[in-house]
């Protein structure tokens, strides 16, 4: 990798704190070629798409999309991420040995210097597939306890990054080391696994039908037993017909 191939993707909402991040880092790190510096989510998340950065420096609190939505999408194009925060947070804390670095702000030289170091060290390194996990682990953390907050679904399609609004979704289920996000539009996968979707979704919105199917209860048309006496379950808008597991059978009764 050639110091060209080292592209950045910044996110601060904050006018000051953006600039002064460019500046830093153009001292520090004069071999970085920032691509984008972007004052929202939203914007952050074309730029991630269009341009795959190699790094990104993401506020976490953002306007409207935030920045663990837009390190979903870095992560999902190969890319490393380093949060900024306002907040000396536990959460953020318990990273900082880890694949995902931060900072708090306002930013200073010497911390940013030692970001930009384990970033090089990385860069160097085989890519880490655990990266998502640690940005779905940062979310978590960062939840105040009963607060459901998944509202978009980030998945890699080819060379880009699809944002699946959350109310898009008829069903994940899982398959082989990926989940399946399916919608009326098509579908797509994920790495997120079940277990850490469930956590994070309402519970009167989607129902678990099977070790590793959720289900929209509002897409649900019909529920029915084959030949075998196996239960499935039949969507509105979608062929495919869903087994329900004996543990999860009793959702139905008297549907």
């Amino acid at each position: 990798m050639t110091p060209a191939d080292i592209t950045a993707l910044i996110a601060e909402d904050e006018a000051p704190q953006r600039a002064a991040l460019l500046d830093l880092l153009a001292a520090v790190w004069p071999a970085l070629r920032v691509v984008a510096a972007c004052e929202d989510g939203i914007a952050a998340l074309q730029a991630a798409a269009e341009h795959r950065p190699r790094v990104a420096f993401l506020d976490i609190r953002m306007p409207g999309v935030g920045g663990l939505d837009v390190a979903r999408a870095v992560v999902a194009g190969g890319g490393l991420v380093v949060f900024t925060t306002a907040y000396d947070d536990y959460a953020i804390r318990a990273f900082e040995a880890g694949a995902v670095d931060y900072l708090l702000k306002p930013v200073q030289p010497a911390r940013l210097l030692q970001a930009v170091s384990r970033l090089q060290d990385r860069l160097q390194q085989a890519p880490q597939a655990d990266l998502q996990t640690r940005v779905d682990e940062l979310e978590a953390r960062l939840r105040p306890q009963g607060e459901r907050v998944i509202r978009w679904i980030t998945a890699g399609i080819g060379d880009s990054v699809r944002m699946i609004g959350i109310d898009e979704v008829l069903f994940f289920q899982a398959q082989d080391k990926y989940v399946r996000v399916v919608t009326a539009e098509g579908e797509a996968l994920i790495r997120t696994p079940v277990k850490e979707l469930l956590a994070g979704l309402d519970p009167d919105v989607f129902w678990q039908v099977h070790r590793g199917t959720v289900v929209r209860v509002s897409t649900i048309h019909r529920v029915r037993r084959d030949e075998l006496g196996k239960t499935r379950i039949e969507l509105r808008g979608h062929g495919e017909a869903l087994p329900v597991s004996a543990a999860f059978v009793h959702r139905f009764r008297g549907m």
